[in-house]
């Protein structure tokens, strides 16, 4: 079941915010074309929040090792991280924002 997670303007374009939705660490990502990204927060190649990082065009990249995961996938765009990180679908109602954590997006 879908959580409120924040009102869409929480969010900050081009800059990633940290969510915890069902004991699961979220990165949200309001894109510069107004699209909301969920991706699992926790870089694949070390234990590194990703909503720490670089937000530019569709990826965001990890602060501590310059990997790039794209917003729309997940999937590791450069080295060192080679595994994907989770997406998960976003629902707008109302100007908020809801994410099911049970729930990732088939790429």
């Amino acid at each position: 079941m879908a959580e409120l997670v924040c009102a869409l303007s929480d969010l900050t374009v081009n800059e990633a915010k940290r969510v915890v939705v069902g004991g699961k660490p979220i990165a949200l990502v309001l894109d510069g074309s107004g699209d909301v990204h969920a991706i699992g927060d926790t870089c694949t190649h070390g234990d590194i929040s990703l909503s720490e990082g670089f937000v530019e065009n569709d990826t965001l990249e990890c602060w501590a090792h310059g990997s790039q995961f794209s917003l729309r996938t997940g999937k590791p765009l450069s080295l060192p991280a080679y595994e994907p990180v989770p997406v998960y679908s976003v629902e707008l109602t109302d100007g908020n924002i809801f994410i099911d954590p049970t729930v990732t997006k088939e790429i």
